[in-house]
C-alpha cells in the first residue's frame, strides 16, 4: 500500500465530481483569460506592465501564455482523472499562489514581469486556492485501500 504524505485527506469523497467540476471551471477560466489576453496584448511587449486589462485584470503576453498553458493542463487533468487531476491541481494551485505572492511583492516596481494589477493578484490567489481545494477532495482509491469507513456511534461520527 502506498504511503501518503497527507493520509488525513478524504479518499473517495462523495462530492468528488463537484470538486473535479470546480477544477474544470477554473481551467476553463484560465484558458479564456489566456486567449483573450493573447488577443489583446499581441502587439505589446512580452514582459512588464502593458496597460491592457483582460476580464478586469492586468496582463501582458507572458502572463497570458502562462495562464493558457496552466488552464489547458488543468482541463486535461480534470478530463483524465485517475488521481492525475489531484496531483496537477495541487502543484499548479501552489504554483499560482507563488506567482501571486511574487507579483504582490513586486506590483508597483520594474520587477512586475507578468503585468499584474492588484485585481490580478486577488484572482490568482482565488484560482490557486480553488485548485488546492479540489486536490484535497478529489482523490480516489479502491475501496480496499480507502481506509477504515467512518463509524457512527451515539448519533455522531467517530
Amino acid at each position: 500500500m502506498e504511503t501518503d504524505t497527507m493520509a488525513h485527506t478524504p479518499v473517495n469523497h462523495p462530492l468528488r465530481p463537484l470538486y473535479r467540476g470546480l477544477a474544470f471551471l477554473v481551467g476553463a477560466y484560465l484558458v479564456v483569460f489566456g486567449v483573450l489576453g493573447l488577443i489583446q496584448t499581441s502587439g505589446e511587449s512580452f514582459t512588464g506592465p502593458s496597460g491592457e486589462r483582460v476580464l478586469g485584470q492586468g496582463s501582458n503576453l507572458l502572463w497570458s501564455i502562462i495562464a493558457l498553458i496552466v488552464g489547458a493542463i488543468v482541463i486535461a487533468a480534470a478530463a483524465l482523472g485517475r488521481n492525475l487531476d489531484v496531483e496537477a491541481n495541487k502543484y499548479l494551485g501552489w504554483a499560482l499562489l507563488v506567482f501571486g505572492s511574487y507579483e504582490l511583492a513586486t506590483n508597483r516596481t520594474d520587477a512586475n514581469f507578468f503585468g499584474f494589477t492588484m485585481s490580478t493578484v486577488v484572482v490568482t490567489y482565488l484560482v490557486g486556492l480553488a485548485l488546492i481545494l479540489a486536490s484535497l477532495y478529489g482523490k480516489i482509491a479502491p475501496q480496499s485501500q480507502a481506509g477504515a469507513p467512518r463509524q457512527v456511534r451515539e448519533g455522531r461520527t467517530a
